[in-house]
């Protein structure tokens, strides 16, 4: 069976994470319930022609993935796996409203071409004519760990040996107004919008594309190995607990070897008592991470997570703007990261320091 590391990262998100080595520059909003992305200058990475026509998950993810090519110094790959939770939702938007305003008539069939979910991982490889395996998964809150899931898969079994993963999702206008609406998103009137220890309902919103090289070698680049993965649809909060020892005791691992938790913590009261549940037993004396107030929320946010994740490991060190708590460790060498949205799509991921 073989191991699985990440030997490269890139990060399009509402902080500045594409051309910083963590987030030295990151900034705190409480002001605004949707962040906006910090966006990269896309002509250095896409001409300018080609670009016009590309939504803005697909150039987030052509940025992204570019990034961490260069940073594992690949340029073709095995297989190319991406997860969404919403797809290209611009151009669905675009092609609906067309729908509409022309009466069903004397439609182009360009935004519903680009509509598709699939559209980033096409586009990826199309730019570097690579015909390998290329899959993407829409699993709502665990479209990104199921691609990882079965990057991990492959490379256990001999399939493959470089394979870029990613999660990709945007926000539209349109999208904004329904998830307000739907109770989704905090109401404006809050006026001020904390992630730790919210006491409303509801969570800030943002976008974002976070992409990964794994290889089945380590390299210089190496950041962690990817030792295992794990998806429950449905959890009650008395569950998480009894279900995190028992996906450590399958790695040989206990709780007491966790250095520090990356927690999916994101502001809505009404389930972050997941969160709640463990960082108040099980976690009480590890060190505590969250980091949905950089990056806002959104169905692959989790990638940011493993992102965060795989940067404390390498650095050894932990942002003071990461920190649920003020416990410190010496060294860093095994990390879980837990994340869920609504009550459902529990994710547990474990990496190590190589």
């Amino acid at each position: 069976m073989g191991k699985t590391y990440i030997n490269g990262i890139g990060c399009v998100s509402a902080q500045k994470t594409f051309d910083t080595v963590f987030l030295e520059e990151a900034v705190l909003n409480e002001s605004l319930n949707v962040l906006p992305l910090e966006l990269p200058t896309y002509k250095d990475y896409i001409s300018p022609i080609a670009a016009r026509r590309m939504s803005k998950a697909v150039k987030n993810g052509i940025v992204a993935s570019t990034i961490a090519m260069k940073e594992a110094h690949v340029d073709t790959f095995d297989a190319i796996i991406t997860g969404t939770g919403m797809g290209c939702i611009e151009d669905s938007d675009k092609f609906l409203k067309a729908i509409i305003d022309n009466n069903e008539e004397f439609l182009t069939p360009t935004s519903f071409i680009q509509s598709t979910h699939n559209t980033v991982g096409a586009q990826i490889a199309l730019g570097m004519t690579c015909k390998a395996y290329n899959f993407t998964y829409v699993n709502a809150a665990v479209s990104f760990e199921s691609a990882v899931f079965d990057a991990k898969m492959q490379i256990d079994a001999d399939e493959s040996k470089t394979i870029l993963v990613g999660g990709i999702d945007e926000m539209t206008d349109y999208t904004q107004r329904l998830f307000k609406l739907a109770g989704f998103i905090k109401n404006d009137e809050e006026g001020s919008f904390p992630i730790l220890n919210s006491k409303s309902k509801g969570t800030v919103f943002s976008e974002g594309a976070t992409f990964f090289v794994l290889e089945n070698k380590k390299s210089t680049s190496t950041y962690v190995e990817i030792v295992d993965i794990e998806m429950v649809n449905s959890l009650e909060v008395s569950e998480v607990e009894s279900k995190i020892i028992s996906f450590l005791k399958q790695n040989n691992l206990e709780v007491s070897d966790v250095d520090a938790v990356v927690l999916g913590i994101n502001g809505d009261m009404e389930f972050d008592n997941y969160y709640k549940s463990i960082s108040e037993s099980a976690f009480k004396n590890t060190p505590q991470v969250y980091y949905k107030h950089l990056s806002g929320e959104y169905n692959t946010a989790s990638a940011f997570g493993l992102f965060v994740g795989s940067k404390i490991i390498k650095a050894q060190q932990i942002p003071d703007i990461l920190k649920a708590n003020a416990i410190t460790k010496s060294e860093i060498k095994h990390l879980l990261l837990y994340n869920q949205y609504r009550g459902i799509d529990h994710s547990f991921t474990l990496i190590s320091k190589c």
